[in-house]
């Protein structure tokens, strides 16, 4: 049974339910974001602020996907 048809009978489940199924249950996509991390995270760049960060890491993802 699709998921909308109970999200008028349950809404709050409804809302929790869309926050925890698209969840990957695997470890590995994880593990490559912090290998990626440390390329970014070097001692020449420590002093780059959080929101650089942040955006270093998602042009090198697009990068390597050729979203770009």
């Amino acid at each position: 049974m699709p998921l909308q048809l109970h999200e008028d009978i349950f809404p709050t489940l409804y809302q929790i339910a869309l926050d925890v199924l698209p969840v990957q249950a695997s470890a590995v996509p994880s593990e490559r974001v912090f290998s990626a991390s440390k390329e970014t995270d070097t001692d020449r760049r420590s002093n780059i602020d959080v929101e650089l960060f942040e955006m270093l890491q998602v042009l090198k993802y697009a990068l390597h996907e050729e979203r770009l």
